[in-house]
């Protein structure tokens, strides 16, 4: 008999250039020349390898912030940063295992684009790319894309998922043996093993096929952040990655358990899911020193800086003119980052915060998961969320770069292996092998087995 594969936590770098702190570019080590030094991304990308991470995840926006305070504006470190996709298809020259996972929107883009860029970024790296398919919370991308405005939250769901389905079926368009390449007999591949696409949808009309062949995993994994009801059911049917926000273990659990309960409607079963939500880790040999290194990134967050983030974050505007040392108010969801909006705003009810304290609190972690303390503490948090069902792995938030993921690689990993919760080396060359997740069955083989079956 078998003995069954023990379960390990999987763990994603999730950076913004300078890291995830409003004010990281102002730590006196970190890196500041924020989306425009290569050398900066592969000390990351390399470090992230070292500590046998599933992937780097890159966080991305379509629109430089032009509202607000030109002085708020002018203090912000995360203004400018490189395209996704060429970036990531650098830095898979540099490493070997690390997976990519790059942040590209349904709302403004063709899925035959985006299908054929991540297709040959996974050709590009060997099997090790993902595509984290959004829908643009950012009102202001809108403006770039010849549009006067944002599309409905329920309008950018309905595309994402007719989008999503193009890009897959695009994917399928060849079968895995279907290039010969035989020099001899001058025939280099099978057009029975192609299949074209043909789709007539209310958004889209592609006919395909896709002009990138298979890669070494199949297809690009699918992940997917969302927390709506609306987004917890394009995760269940699409994800199988889901980035996740909460800020307490009830929430995770909760999350969890809803979107493993929805899979079967989708003819999905848990194997092929990897709930991971983010993890804001500030980590020390001692809590005090931990809470020193929190303390001190906090102090260098500006009052501009700290309501204009907030803004953004939930979606509401003017925030300024309400007085900081006040309470929170009630406020009506927005056509913005509505889940968001929820968490953070339960999250000040819950907590009594005062504006201010709200600011402060989203600043780092984001509605994400806050863990100060020793290694041994961090890891106890992360292992409760893992064992007790919350999680699946975390996206590792590093405040400040490249200084909170050096900690964490040379700390908390040691100690998360040691208890035999990840990984010592990596399993596999591709994504899909390092993660567990199944390789996918091109439909046009399913079909073709089903047929068989008959």
């Amino acid at each position: 008999m078998v003995a069954p594969v023990k379960r390990m936590m999987h763990l994603g770098a999730f950076v913004h250039e300078t890291g995830q702190h409003v004010a990281a570019w102002r730590h006196p080590d970190a890196h500041y020349e924020s989306g425009t030094s290569f050398a900066d991304m592969v000390e990351v990308a390399q470090l992230a390898e070292r500590g046998k991470f599933d992937f780097l995840f890159l966080a991305d926006t379509a629109a430089v912030n032009l509202e607000g305070s030109a002085d708020a504006r002018g203090r912000m470190g995360k203004v400018v940063k490189f395209e996704p996709m060429t970036i990531l298809s650098a830095l898979a020259a540099v490493t070997t295992r690390l997976g990519f996972v790059a942040t590209s929107t349904t709302t403004f883009n063709e899925p035959y684009t985006l299908a054929r860029q991540f297709a040959s970024l996974d050709a590009i790296s060997g099997g090790r790319s993902a595509w984290n398919l959004v829908t643009s919370n950012n009102e202001q991308d809108a403006l770039n894309y010849s549009r006067d405005s944002h599309m409905s939250h329920a309008d950018r769901y309905e595309r994402a998922i007719e989008f999503a389905e193009v890009v897959l079926g695009l994917w399928d368009s060849w079968d895995e043996d279907a290039f010969i390449r035989d020099k001899e007999s001058g025939v280099f591949y099978d057009p029975s093993k192609m299949h074209v696409l043909n789709h007539k949808g209310k958004h889209f009309q592609v006919r395909g096929p896709l002009n990138v062949a298979p890669s070494p995993q199949g297809r690009p994994v699918l992940v997917q952040a969302g927390a709506s009801g609306t987004g917890r059911d394009v995760a269940a049917r699409l994800a199988e990655i889901v980035f996740t926000a909460q800020t307490v273990f009830e929430q995770g659990k909760e999350f969890y358990s809803d979107v493993m309960a929805r899979l079967p409607r989708f003819g999905r079963t848990p194997d092929e899911v990897k709930v991971m939500p983010g993890f804001y880790p500030v980590v020390a040999p001692t809590a005090s020193e931990a809470q020193e290194k929190y303390d001190y990134l906090q102090s260098l967050i500006q009052v501009p800086v700290g309501l204009s983030v907030l803004e953004h974050t939930i979606g509401v505007h003017d925030l300024d003119r309400l007085p900081l040392d006040g309470p929170v108010p009630d406020m009506p969801d927005t056509n913005g980052p509505l889940s968001r909006q929820r968490l953070l705003l339960e999250q000040a009810k819950r907590d009594k915060l005062t504006l201010w304290e709200l600011c402060l609190a989203n600043a780092g972690p984001r509605g994400h998961v806050l863990s100060i303390g020793t290694p041994k503490q961090v890891a106890d948090e992360m292992e409760h969320w893992f064992r007790d069902g919350a999680a699946d792995g975390f996206n590792v938030m590093p405040a400040w770069l490249p200084g909170s993921l050096k900690d964490f690689v040379e700390t908390v990993i040691p100690e998360l292996q040691h208890r035999g919760l990840f990984r010592k080396e990596y399993e596999g060359m591709t994504l899909r092998e390092n993660l567990g997740l199944p390789k996918p069955i091109n439909r046009h083989h399913l079909e073709r087995l089903a047929g068989a079956a008959q």
